[in-house]
């Protein structure tokens, strides 16, 4: 393992580990787990993992002979960039995106690491059936009777804020090196986030730099690194994040590859809960106090709290959307708010 190179690390806990060589598939140790661990050795035998080994260029030749001829979105940041992907003194992004073939971008990267002029390069969260043929058949992970999204991320070296997601998680390193810093969902207010609506990449990210945390002005931050977990991943190790929880991600090397798995516990055709947030803050958070207090009632009665008492008085077949969602009124009530969204 590579020394950490902030001693912010030195003081966390560490992520829980086991080791996973040769072990086969992992479905068992997933079913019911809402704790973070990581798994050692995981994806060792990919041959993603043997090219990198050999080298960065090895890497991405590899991933050229997979790569479909189609356009790859990707974050550039601009000389002397330092790799944090954030926001600018104006709350812009300190970066600029474009498109562009997979091999363009690989050869400006090869011409950085030729020059000694490696620019900030960063590929996110790139869906892998659609961007890459055979690199999933030939790279698998066994994870049972799950659905999840897959995909890749590639570039030089980045620090990405800490930021959660929905879904359930499992990152696989496969080049280079990544440091992971978790934190439990309810230490949001601990992190200090930015804008829900404005963000690096679609999630509301932590507003502390993790290599430079200024505690005059982020207090609290202290009482999240108390319950923080880090952990530093070689090429095959995974880690399992749960859904919710914080992440604070890191390409250490010259150039890292990452591929992740994401699925739900929940089916599909049910909403996306940061879509009712935003609709709550639309039309609830600046009512009168009396009247938001009515609906935060109202939300516990009907979401929080649900129980028998919400629907026992009505007769089944007319509790509609008071009954457990199927697809049928999942579609239906979706309906129903586009059209009031509309007008």
């Amino acid at each position: 393992m590579a020394e950490r190179d902030s001693p912010i690390y030195d003081r966390l806990a560490r992520v829980p580990e086991r080791d996973w060589r040769g072990a086969g598939g992992i479905d068992a140790v997933l079913d019911g787990a809402h704790e973070p661990f990581v798994l050692r050795g995981l994806v060792e035998d990919w041959p993603l993992v043997a090219a990198g080994r050999r080298s960065a260029q090895a890497a991405r030749r590899y991933l050229l002979d997979h790569a479909r001829d189609r356009a790859f979105t990707v974050s550039i940041g601009p000389p002397g960039h330092d790799g944090r992907l954030f926001y600018d003194a104006d709350m812009a992004m300190n970066f600029r995106s474009g498109t562009g073939k997979l091999g363009d971008i690989f050869a400006g990267i090869d011409k950085g690491e030729e020059l000694g002029d490696i620019r900030t390069v960063y590929l996110a969260s790139i869906d892998i059936p659609a961007h890459f043929e055979g690199l999933d058949e030939a790279n698998p992970v066994d994870l049972g009777t799950r659905d999840p999204l897959k995909s890749i991320w590639i570039g030089t070296r980045t620090r990405i804020a800490a930021h959660n997601d929905y879904p359930d998680n499992l990152a696989c390193c496969a080049v280079g090196r990544r440091r992971f810093t978790l934190f439990p969902p309810d230490q949001f207010r601990n992190l200090y986030l930015g804008p829900i609506d404005n963000t690096p990449a679609g999630r509301a990210v932590s507003m502390v730099d993790f290599a430079a945390p200024d505690l005059a002005a982020y207090p609290r931050f202290v009482d999240a690194m108390a319950h923080a977990q880090t952990v530093e991943l070689d090429p095959g190790d995974a880690i399992f994040i749960p859904s919710m929880w914080w992440h604070h991600v890191e390409g250490l090397a010259d150039f890292n590859i990452l591929v992740n798995y994401w699925w739900r516990r929940t089916p599909a055709w049910l909403g996306q809960p940061q879509e009712a947030l935003n609709h709550a803050i639309l039309a609830i958070r600046d009512l009168p106090e009396e009247d938001r207090a009515i609906w935060r009632d109202l939300f516990e009665h009907y979401v929080f709290g649900a129980d028998e008492s919400v629907t026992d008085h009505i007769p089944e077949a007319a509790r509609s959307i008071l009954a457990p969602l199927t697809p049928e009124s999942a579609g239906r009530l979706r309906a129903f708010l586009l059209r009031t969204l509309s007008r």
